[in-house]
C-alpha cells in the first residue's frame, strides 16, 4: 500500500484473465494429491508431472519424522511412479530405488518433479523423481535438483490378482502390537496418529500377516490415491515387529520390485508379508478390508539411513547449503602465451620495471620473439597522466606490481595496511584522471590468493590479500577500469599475461601458464566428511566482538546447541558494554561458565595477557572471531584513517590470535568475513579488503596443518551491531544487489555446516538470482556461475548499451531527443531510489533533495554509462544536479550527428517507429514482423522519394496520429494503389 494518502498509484494485484488456467500453457491438472500438473512430451517422448509439497498444504506429512527430522515417506515415491506410469500407459513398476531422502522443510516448500522417459525398444521406460526448495521472494529457479529415485515403468500384462478372503489366516499366532509405536519412537522413528495404522498382526513361520487402517478424517481422501502413502507405510509396520524382535534397526524402504495396482482407492487394507530367507527383502500381498485383491509388491527391501545422511537432506532442504557458496576457480582456454608487452602498455612503478626485465632475460620457457620495444615506466599515476596531457598516446593497459610483504610475519599486519593504503592511493588518483578514462590499470599480485593447482590452498603472501577486496571495490565503483591478476611468478605465466587479458576477466589468477577465474558455487551436502564436533569437551571457547550482535548470536548458539560449558567473551569495553551483564547472567543460568573481559584484540601484548588468564583445566580450544567495525565511503572520498580504522580490527586481531593460539590444540579457528571481500559493494573498499585478508588467512593455516574456516556472510537480518546505520534506501540498494537479509535461525544452521564442509572459505549468504540476472553485465563477475545467461535474438542481443540508445536518438528531432534522454534518465534515478516508476522523479529537482548520497551517486553513474556507453565521472550529478540538467549533459556527449527529420514527414516518422521497435520502446505487435515490413515499406519510400495519399495531399496528419498496425495499413494501401 502507498506510505502516505492520495498518490493516486494503483498497488492492488490484477488477476490473470485466464483464472490460472493451466491448458493455456500447455498443461493439464495432474489429477492426483501430490501432483499439480502434467504435460505429455511429443512423439510419444515422455511425460513431466510436477508439483509442489509443504508442511502447511500437506500437514498430515509431518507424522512420518525419522530423527526429528519429516521425510517423505518411501511409500510416497512409489504413489508418485505409479501415477506417472498411468500417465503413459506403464501400469507396472518394475523397480524403484531410493537415491536420497526427501526433506520437507519446516518452512517454505519443495518443488517436486516426476519425469517419464522414452519408451525404449522392449517397451520400457525410466522414471526418475526429483525435487528442490521451493522459490521464495527472493529467489527463483535457478537452484539445482536432486535425484532422490530412479526406476523403470512397463507395460506388461498383470497376472491374475491375489486376494486374502480367508481372515484372520489359519494357523497364525497373534502378535502384540501395543507398544510399537512406543518402541520405534525410543529408536527416533517418529511416527504421528495418520501413520499409526497398524492394528493387529499375526505371525507364521516366514509370513507375517496385518490389519492396516486409515484414520477416519483421512478416509475421504484415501480414492485419491492408488495406495495412500500413509496406509501402505503402515502396512509394511508389520516387518517392522519382526525386525525389533530380533534386535535390528527397522530402517526404510529403500529398493522395491515387481509393484502392480489392481484396485486403488483403499482406506484399510489386509496384508500378507513374506521375509526371503536368503535376503533381507520381503514380498507383499495386498487386499482391501474385505479380502478383495489391490496390489502386489514382489520384493522390498530396507536400508538403515544414518544421522549424518539425514542432517544433509536436512540442510539441502531447509536452504541451509541452498544459501552456503564456495569460491571455485574454473580454468579458462588456453590463450597462448605472447612477447612482454610494449605498444600499448606502461608500466607503474620499479616492481612492474623489473618484473618486465626478468621475463626478459629469463632463461626458462619457450623461445619468445623480442618485442618492439620497451614499455614506458611512470613512477606515479600523476606523472603518466601528465605524459598523457602532455600528448603521449594513452596506453591501453597500465601494469602495477606492488612491493612485496611477505616479510618479518611480527610486521605483517603493518606491511598489509600499509599495501593497502598504498593501492587507496593509487586507485584514487586513478580515478580522478580523466585523461586515463581509455585505459584500464592491471594490479599484478603474486600469492595473495589460492587456487586449485599445483600449491593449492597456499597464499605466499598475505599482505597482499586485502588488495583483492579493496580493488574489487574499485571495479564496482569504476566498471571497466581496473583488472585483478594474481601469479605464481613463473615464466609461463608471466608470458600467459597479455593472451589472459585479452579475454576480458576482470580477476585472474595464473598458475603454471593457465588461467582460472573466481567463481561462486553451490556447497553441496555431498562435500561434507564426517559431522564434526570441534565444541566438545571442557575447553573454553573465545567469541571476539562478543558483545556485538553476530557475538551474541554465536554464544547462545554455542551454549544450547552445542552444550559449550566455558566462554571467554571478548569485546573492546568488556563487561561495560551494552548488553554485557545481561548476556552474561542468561549464559550462566542455563548452566555455562562466562568470563566477559575487555581486551583490544589487536594489541599483541593485551591479547598474550588475556590467553594467559584461561584456566588450564579449561584451556582454550576454539576461537570464533565476529569483531569488526565499518567506516563506508565511496573511494573518491575514503581516508587513509577510514581504511587503518576498518584494517586494524580484522587484520591486525585475526593476525595476532594466528600468532598467539597456532601452537595451541585448537579444534575451530572460525573467522567472521563478509561476502563484500568478494563481489566488492561499493562504498566499502577498506571493509572488502579487511575480509579478503581474512580469507586467505584461513587458507594460509590450512596449509600449515591448523584448522580454520573463514565464513563470509551476507547481510544479517538481526538488525544492530555493524548493520545498525543501514536505512531503507541501503537495504534497497543490497537488494538490487541480488543480497537479501538471512534470518538469524537459518544463519546458525549455516554456521553449524559450514564448520563441518571442506573448504577453508565458505560464504552463508542469501541471493535472489533473479535480482543477480536483472543486473546484466554489472553483476560481479565471481557471481556469473549463479544464474543461467539468458538467450537473446540477435536483433534484441544488438538492442543494448549505448549503440542501441544512438540509434534510437538518431532521426528523433531536437525536443524528442531531449524527451527520450529525460526518460532515461528519470528511470534510472526511479531504480536507484526505489520509487515505482519515473513519473516519481521531479525534472527541475536537485539530486540532493531527491534523496541522493554518494553511493546513489555512483549507482546512478554506472546505470547511465551502462546505458549510453558514456564513460561518466564520479562527479556527475554534483557537476549536473537535476535530472533535466544531466539528459541535457547526456544529449551533448552522445554521438548523435545531425538531426534527422523534425518535419514528421512519413519518411521520419517511420524511421522513428522503426528505431523504437528495435529498441523496445514499441509495445503491441511482434517486432520482428513489424520491423520486416517497416524495412521493406522504408526502401520503397526511399526510392520514390514520398508518397501523397489519394487525394494528392499528405499523409502527415494520419502519420501523427495512427496506432501501429494502422499506420501499416495506410502506408500499405498507399504503396499498392501508387
Amino acid at each position: 500500500l502507498p506510505t502516505y494518502a492520495f498518490q493516486r498509484e494503483h498497488f492492488w494485484l490484477r488477476a490473470p484473465e485466464d483464472g490460472g488456467d493451466m491448458t493455456a500453457v500447455g498443461l493439464r491438472a495432474a489429477g492426483h494429491p501430490l501432483l499439480g500438473a502434467a504435460v505429455e512430451l511429443a512423439d510419444g517422448a515422455g511425460a513431466v508431472l510436477t508439483g509442489r509439497l509443504s508442511l502447511r498444504t500437506y500437514p498430515w506429512l509431518v507424522d512420518h519424522a525419522v530423527m526429528d527430522t519429516v521425510l517423505l515417506p518411501g511409500t510416497a515415491f512409489v504413489e508418485l511412479a505409479v501415477r506417472a506410469g498411468g500417465q503413459v500407459g506403464c501400469d507396472h513398476l518394475e523397480d524403484l530405488t531410493l537415491a536420497a531422502p526427501l526433506v520437507l522443510p519446516e518452512h517454505g516448500s519443495v518443488q517436486l518433479q516426476v519425469v517419464v522417459g522414452e519408451e525404449d525398444a522392449s517397451g520400457r521406460r525410466r522414471v526418475g523423481i526429483h525435487s528442490r526448495p521451493g522459490p521464495g521472494a527472493d529467489t527463483d529457479d535457478d537452484r539445482p535438483w536432486t535425484r532422490h529415485a530412479t526406476g523403470v515403468l512397463t507395460a506388461e500384462p498383470a497376472p491374475a490378482p491375489t486376494g486374502l478372503t480367508a481372515w484372520p489366516p489359519a494357523d497364525a499366532a497373534e502378535v502384540d502390537t501395543g507398544t510399537l509405536y512406543e518402541t520405534l519412537a525410543g529408536q527416533g522413528y517418529g511416527y504421528g496418529p495418520v501413520f499409526q495404522g497398524l492394528k493387529r498382526a499375526w505371525h507364521r513361520g516366514d509370513e507375517i500377516f496385518a490389519e492396516v487402517e486409515l484414520p477416519e478424517e483421512q478416509r475421504p481422501e484415501a480414492g485419491a490415491f492408488a495406495l495412500h502413502p500413509a496406509l501402505l507405510d503402515a502396512a509394511l509396520h508389520s516387518a517392522v515387529l519382526k525386525a525389533l524382535d530380533g534386535g535390528a534397526d527397522p530402517g526404510l524402504p529403500f529398493s522395491w520390485s515387481g509393484v502392480r495396482i489392481h484396485s486403488p482407492g483403499p482406506s484399510a487394507l489386509r496384508v500378507r508379508l513374506t521375509t526371503r530367507p536368503d535376503s533381507d527383502s520381503v514380498s507383499l500381498v495386498i487386499a482391501d478390508g474385505t479380502g478383495a485383491p489391490v496390489a502386489i509388491v514382489d520384493s522390498l527391501a530396507w536400508r538403515t539411513v544414518s544421522l549424518e545422511a539425514l542432517r544433509a537432506a536436512a540442510s539441502s532442504s531447509q536452504g541451509t547449503t541452498d544459501d552456503l557458496y564456495e569460491v571455485v576457480w574454473p580454468a579458462l582456454p588456453a590463450a597462448g602465451t605472447a612477447p612482454a608487452p610494449a605498444s600499448g602498455w606502461a608500466l607503474l612503478g620499479e616492481h612492474a620495471a623489473a618484473l618486465v626485465t626478468d621475463l626478459a632475460h629469463s632463461p626458462d620457457g619457450p623461445e619468445q620473439p623480442a618485442p618492439s620495444g620497451a614499455p614506458e615506466v611512470y613512477a606515479d599515476v600523476a606523472a603518466l597522466a601528465q605524459a598523457v596531457t602532455d600528448g603521449a598516446p594513452v596506453p591501453g593497459t597500465v601494469l602495477y606490481v606492488p612491493p612485496p610483504t611477505d616479510g618479518d610475519t611480527t610486521a605483517l599486519p603493518t606491511a598489509a595496511r600499509a599495501a593497502a593504503a598504498t593501492m587507496l592511493d593509487i586507485v584514487r588518483s586513478w580515478s580522478a584522471h580523466q585523461a586515463l578514462d581509455a585505459a584500464r590499470l592491471v594490479v599484478l599480485t603474486r600469492g595473495a590468493v589460492p587456487t586449485p593447482s599445483p600449491g593449492a590452498g597456499e597464499v605466499s603472501d598475505l599482505g597482499h590479500a586485502g588488495l583483492w577486496g579493496l580493488v574489487r571495490t574499485a571495479q564496482t565503483e569504476y566498471p571497466g577500469r581496473f583488472v585483478l591478476v594474481d601469479t605464481d611468478g613463473r615464466p609461463a605465466s608471466l608470458r600467459s599475461l597479455p593472451g589472459a587479458l585479452a579475454g576480458g576477466e576482470p580477476q585472474l589468477t595464473l598458475r603454471d601458464g593457465e588461467v582460472r577465474v573466481p567463481r561462486l558455487a553451490k556447497a553441496t551436502a555431498a562435500t561434507a566428511g564426517p559431522a564434526a564436533a570441534p565444541w566438545t569437551g571442557e575447553g573454553t571457547v573465545l567469541i571476539t566482538g562478543a558483545t556485538g550482535a553476530l557475538g551474541v548470536l554465536a554464544a547462545r548458539h554455542l551454549v544450547a546447541a552445542h552444550d559449550v560449558r566455558h566462554l571467554l567473551l571478548v569485546s573492546r569495553r568488556g563487561d561495560r558494554a551494552p548488553g554485557a551483564a545481561e548476556l552474561t547472567r542468561e549464559l550462566r543460568e542455563v548452566g555455562a561458565s562466562v568470563t566477559m573481559a575487555a581486551c583490544d584484540v589487536a594489541d599483541r601484548d593485551a591479547l598474550g595477557g588475556l590467553l594467559a588468564s584461561v584456566p588450564p583445566e579449561h584451556p582454550l580450544t576454539a576461537v570464533v572471531h565476529t569483531a569488526g567495525v565499518l567506516d563506508d565511503g565511496v573511494l573518491a572520498s575514503m581516508t587513509s584513517e577510514q581504511l587503518d580504522r576498518v584494517l586494524r580490527p580484522k587484520v591486525d586481531a585475526a593476525w595476532n590470535l594466528h600468532e598467539a593460539t597456532k601452537d595451541l590444540d585448537l579444534s575451530a579457528f572460525v573467522l567472521y568475513s563478509s561476502v563484500s571481500g568478494l563481489i566488492g559493494p561499493p562504498g566499502q573498499a577498506n571493509y572488502a579488503a579487511g575480509n579478503t585478508f581474512l580469507d586467505a588467512l584461513a587458507h594460509h593455516r590450512r596449509s600449515a596443518g591448523l584448522p580454520a574456516v573463514s565464513l563470509a556472510w551476507g547481510l544479517w537480518g538481526e538488525a544492530g551491531g555493524m548493520t545498525a546505520h543501514l536505512d531503507e534506501a541501503d537495504r534497497r540498494r543490497m537488494a538490487r544487489g541480488g543480497v537479501v537479509p538471512l534470518p538469524s535461525e537459518d544463519g546458525m544452521r549455516l554456521f553449524d555446516t559450514g564448520i563441518g564442509l571442506g573448504p577453508a572459505l565458505l560464504a552463508p549468504v542469501r541471493l535472489n538470482t533473479a535480482a543477480l540476472r536483472g543486473q546484466g553485465d554489472r553483476m560481479p563477475a565471481v557471481l556469473r556461475g549463479l544464474v543461467r545467461p539468458v538467450k537473446r535474438q540477435a536483433a534484441a542481443a544488438e538492442a543494448v548499451g549505448g549503440d542501441a540508445l544512438v540509434r534510437r536518438l538518431t532521426g528523433l528531432n531536437p525536443a524528442e531527443r531531449d524527451r527520450v534522454l529525460l526518460d532515461l534518465v528519470r528511470a534510472e534515478v526511479a531504480t536507484v531510489l526505489g520509487h515505482s516508476g519515473p513519473e516519481a522523479v521531479d525534472r527541475e529537482r536537485a539530486f540532493k533533495e531527491l534523496g541522493f548520497d554518494s553511493l546513489a551517486a555512483v549507482d546512478l553513474r554506472n546505470r547511465l554509462g551502462a546505458a549510453t556507453g558514456l564513460r561518466l565521472p564520479a562527479t556527475l550529478v554534483f557537476d549536473h544536479p537535476t535530472p533535466r540538467s544531466l539528459a541535457e549533459h547526456l544529449g551533448a556527449e552522445l554521438p548523435l550527428g545531425a538531426s534527422g527529420p523534425a518535419d514528421g514527414s512519413v519518411l521520419g516518422t517511420l524511421e522513428r517507429l522503426e528505431a523504437g521497435m528495435w529498441s523496445g520502446a514499441t509495445d503491441g505487435a511482434d517486432r520482428e514482423v513489424v520491423a520486416n515490413r517497416l524495412e521493406s515499406l522504408l526502401s520503397k519510400l526511399r526510392a520514390s522519394g514520398g508518397v501523397a495519399d489519394a487525394d494528392g495531399g499528405s499523409l502527415d496528419d494520419d502519420v501523427r496520429s495512427a496506432p501501429v498496425e494502422e499506420l501499416l495499413g495506410i502506408i500499405e494501401e498507399e504503396l499498392d494503389a501508387g
